[in-house]
């Protein structure tokens, strides 16, 4: 078999050489390569693999269509819709992620970005920095809090046991039936948004969440919300966000995705908005993340390699 590594992995070469070298002795032929978004390149790379791996980098359509011998995706990564899904279901060919990887970093990051907006960190740090103080500013706990979590999968429940944790009430939305012992109630969407102190997102991108927050959720929101996404930036209508942010609709936000990956245009909406936290997608990367992404990757690689697809998409 041919395999392709399209982008890094965020580990040591050393760790990329081991597997090398284990999938040579199997009698496999393995080439790593650094990032490329460009299509052409892609492809010219891809267009003999049997097996391509990839993180976040979006996944030309051009691979999958011109890669005859392309049977297996293998994808460092939660979300697939980067992945030209259509096509490779189409063509038959497996795709798995490398789901788990990084609940924990996710959640931890939410509930750090619930604490910073409650606290008012970025403006106390800029006013102790111009050598002011906490005058006028003083913030809220997390704790007592009504916590929603729009998205109860892995990361949606694990967010919901760091906020039990802080002594919250946590209600969520989820497509399916919950049952887990950190959510307290199961709601509506407009009833969570209605009811909510900090509305946390967790939810996959697809055709149904894409703008699942826009401008009419919005509005349903407390003006004294704060709005979190660790999910995907599309969930969110930006426009709309940073508009209910400048008009004081809701009192703040926290967005570690965009419509686009990082870098962000200048002139992005929610680069320009008040009590605003701002992050060039680091939820899911953690030293310790990426070698569990890595170890996942490649275990389902090798298990792919004898006959069982693990983490199936």
């Amino acid at each position: 078999m041919k395999i392709v590594l399209l982008e890094g992995l965020g580990v040591s070469q050393q760790v990329i050489a081991r597997h090398a070298d284990k999938l040579a002795q199997l009698g496999h032929i393995f080439n790593a390569y650094p990032k490329d978004t460009d299509p052409q390149v892609q492809l010219d790379r891809s267009r003999d693999a049997d097996v391509v791996m990839l993180a976040n980098m979006p996944l030309s359509p051009l691979v999958v269509e011109q890669s005859p011998n392309l049977k297996f995706i293998d994808v460092a990564f939660t979300g697939v819709d980067h992945i030209p899904m259509d096509a490779a279901k189409a063509k038959g060919i497996a795709v798995s992620n490398a789901s788990g990887y990084a609940t924990q970093a996710v959640a931890e990051l939410a509930v750090s970005f619930m604490i910073q907006l409650l606290r008012n960190v970025g403006k106390t740090e800029e006013k102790c920095r111009q050598g002011g103080t906490k005058d006028g500013l003083v913030g809220n706990l997390l704790c007592g809090k009504t916590v929603g979590i729009v998205g109860a999968g892995a990361i949606g429940k694990k967010t919901a046991a760091l906020c039990k944790a802080f002594g919250c009430h946590v209600i969520a939305f989820n497509r399916s039936p919950v049952s887990d012992a950190a959510i307290d109630e199961q709601v509506s969407l407009d009833e969570l948004l209605e009811r909510s102190d900090i509305v946390s997102l967790h939810c996959p991108l697809t055709p149904q969440t894409k703008g699942l927050i826009g401008g009419d959720q919005l509005t349903k929101m407390k003006s004294s919300a704060i709005l979190i996404n660790t999910a995907r930036g599309a969930v969110v209508d930006s426009a709309a966000l940073a508009q209910a942010l400048k008009e004081g609709r809701i009192a703040g936000a926290a967005c570690d995705v965009f419509e686009m990956e990082p870098p962000l245009p200048l002139d992005h909406p929610l680069l320009h908005c008040p009590n605003t936290i701002v992050t060039p997608h680091i939820a899911f990367a953690s030293v310790e993340s990426m070698e569990m992404r890595a170890d996942i990757v490649f275990e389902n690689l090798y298990s792919w390699l004898n006959g069982k697809q693990l983490n199936p998409v």
